[in-house]
């Protein structure tokens, strides 16, 4: 007995060794159902392109399928929009490959610099846009090169190639919208549902991190939870527009839940307020029978200092928790509005974000050279597959431009095309030749697709599932009246693989995406807005300077791997800190700026913003704040002591950022050592 016991732990650990190859590929043989819906229901839609296309006898099928996969999305507001911007950008790429063929039909060395330009030209606009918007632009630009590099060899047929691309386009949307409507009924009341259930859940998690945060001293754990929580709600507010979509026109749901979401962040920024005035307070308590506002507010009661026996000031404690729970109760009430939108609702609230006109510059530059060095490559070689090297190239331009940092995205997708590539080689060399019927090809390409489905639900996998999805339609190349032989494959595949080598390489080596010099021109840009919210005339309010800082972290927080983590920790706790900063210049703003001062007070506060504005504030402010006392012990009325303990509160918080980022105010950036940003 003793010595069955004995084995037993090893018995466990060979067989668990022996079961974890098998687990790993659990995607595969028991996917979540709403995984295999998606699998299914796009493959079946990619297919039904496919046939569709060689039932109308199109000369290249293959690219309906590809636009079945690119559009296809996990939401359907996501696919309405992706469709809307692919046909948009397929338009007008269409008229612009039309325009470079009539002009420079006798000039490959201008046609090509003018192509490289133009593709350029349109990476770097999709850099400064959001969302699809960017991917439209960016497909225009490669849209251009498979349409002009399609009828080099034929530049009179340019037209009617132009029209058979926007064909195959449209095929592919309508193919996937069609599979979605029947695999996804009642989309109106599911979309309100799961809006509702997300906000009510990011609500939730934002109160109880408040209270986590004001019961735990401020540390790299702490910093970590309230980054997670800023990417949770940028990223949900992003996609805020798909849902509205989703939703149908002549709605303002959309707007309500911006403005919930940025209500949220205000909350964070002064919940770290509250963490300066008060640093140590009681447990939290359960939060499971009230809304989690009402507990929140609640507890700040309950925390509220005692004169008696606290060292902490009320008057100063005051303002920030009513402020807090009053920003409480605003997002509960837009979060009511989405449920139940008010009849005669006229609201309308946006956020943007910050355009990075640096990384346009330099994303421009990089698919400019790219372009031209593929054109050079096939000018050098005279290699027969040289345009569709160039098409390649620009497509895998387009796909990679608006990543936040291509050149990570770009290793997953090489990855893919290898698999995508021997799946082609068995299907193109084996299967495909003995296909005698469009049921067989059904079922021949259904397993695959069905396969790279699933991996593009899979956040690790989906890397490697963009290209093989995409790509695997177009390496096959099934045609009416034949199919690819050998050489012409392996020319194909040989055209694609290189090209995603050719612009891996292009990627680290012009003009190559730097993690350290991103960080130290994000904090310069905060810093400067930071100091320019102190004028009078600025129109930025605290949800619009909160929500432009916050994604501008996230996007550093997305890349946190390649960050060590004291370098991502002292970068956190730096933007937190200006964010929190910068909501109380904009209320002494708003205060001075609506008369709510005394004049006496309000010429003190003028002259402190004036010299905040010009980076001179940090030698005024003990001076500022030892007067704000002083005047606070003077005055008599509620009224004007309410004001100038707010006056105070945000003062204290504002020298407790100069004290944490001594530099704030002024031009100078923390130097950062990043390693290995590749």
């Amino acid at each position: 007995m003793g010595a069955r016991t004995a084995t037993l732990p090893l018995a466990e650990r060979i067989t668990s060794v022996l079961l974890h190859p098998v687990r790993r590929v659990s995607w595969i043989y028991a996917p979540p159902l709403p995984d295999l819906a998606f699998a299914v229901r796009t493959s079946f839609a990619a297919i039904i392109s496919l046939l569709i296309a060689m039932w109308m006898e199109l000369d290249s099928p293959q690219w309906a399928p590809l636009t079945v996969w690119v559009v296809a999305q996990s939401s359907r507001g996501e696919s309405l929009s992706k469709a809307r911007w692919r046909i948009f950008g397929t338009l007008v790429g269409g008229v612009a490959a039309i325009t470079l063929m009539a002009a420079f039909p006798q000039a490959p060395a201008l046609f090509f610099t003018c192509l490289s330009l133009w593709i350029g030209l349109c990476c770097a606009l999709a850099t400064l846009l959001d969302q699809y918007r960017a991917y439209g632009l960016v497909l225009t630009g490669f849209t251009s090169a498979i349409i002009a590099t399609g009828a080099i060899t034929q530049p009179d047929d340019v037209f009617a190639i132009s029209v058979a691309r926007t064909s195959y386009i449209i095929l592919g949307v309508l193919c996937e919208a069609v599979l979605a409507v029947v695999f996804m009924p009642r989309m109106v009341e599911h979309a309100r549902q799961q809006l509702l259930d997300r906000l009510a859940d990011t609500f939730h998690a934002t109160c109880a991190n408040i209270i986590q945060q004001l019961c735990t001293p401020a540390g790299p754990e702490q910093q970590a939870i309230t980054g997670s929580l800023l990417k949770r709600i940028v990223t949900f507010s992003g996609q805020i527009e798909f849902s509205a979509l989703e939703l149908g026109p002549r709605n303002h749901v959309g707007d309500h839940a911006r403005r919930a979401l940025a209500g949220m962040l205000v909350m964070l920024a002064q919940a770290r307020a509250l963490q300066i005035l008060h640093p140590r307070m009681t447990a939290p308590p359960r939060m499971d029978d009230m809304p989690p506002e009402h507990v929140l507010a609640a507890w700040l009661q309950q925390n509220t200092p005692d004169p008696a026996t606290d060292t902490v000031d009320s008057p100063e404690w005051r303002p920030v928790t009513t402020a807090l729970v009053s920003e409480a109760a605003r997002v509960r009430s837009e979060m009511t509005a989405c449920a139940t939108t008010p009849r005669g609702d006229h609201f309308r609230f946006s956020l943007t974000s910050r355009r990075h006109m640096h990384e346009a510059v330099n994303n421009g530059i990089r698919a400019a050279a790219a372009i031209m060095g593929a054109c050079m490559v096939w000018e050098i070689t005279a290699w027969h597959h040289g345009p569709a090297f160039i098409s390649f190239v620009a497509l895998i331009y387009g796909l990679m431009a608006t990543r936040e940092n291509p050149l990570v995205a770009t290793t997953p997708f090489l990855k893919g095309g290898l698999w995508c590539a021997a799946v082609a080689s068995v299907l193109a060399l084996w299967i495909i030749p003995a296909i005698t019927a469009p049921e067989i090809l059904l079922a021949a390409l259904l397993v695959p697709m069905t396969v790279g489905g699933l991996a593009a639900r899979k956040p690790q996998l989906a890397g490697y599932a963009f290209s093989f999805n995409m790509f695997l339609p177009v390496l096959i190349g099934p045609i009416n009246q034949g199919r690819f032989d050998e050489v012409s494959f392996f020319n194909n595949t040989m055209a694609f693989l290189a090209s995603i080598i050719f612009v891996l390489l292009t990627y680290r080596l012009v003009v190559p995406f730097r993690m350290d010099v991103h960080i130290r021109r994000t904090e310069a840009w905060v810093d400067q807005r930071l100091r320019h919210l102190g004028r009078v005339g600025t129109r930025t309010d605290a949800t619009t300077w909160l929500a432009a800082c916050a994604a501008s972290l996230v996007r550093i927080l997305f890349q946190a791997n390649a960050l060590p983590p004291p370098v991502l920790g002292a970068c956190v706790a730096r933007q937190i800190m200006s964010m929190t900063v910068g909501i109380y210049i904009i209320r002494l703003r708003e205060l001075v700026r609506g008369g709510h001062l005394s004049p006496r007070a309000g010429r003190i506060v003028g002259l402190f913003l004036a010299r905040w504005d010009r980076g001179q504030a940090a030698a005024m402010t003990p001076y500022v704040l030892a007067w704000t006392r002083h005047e606070l012990a003077r005055v008599t009325t509620p009224q004007a002591r309410q004001q100038m303990a707010e006056v105070l509160a945000c003062l204290r918080i504002i020298t407790a950022g100069l004290h944490e980022n001594p530099d704030i105010t002024t031009q100078k950036v923390t130097k950062y050592v990043v390693s290995d940003m590749s």
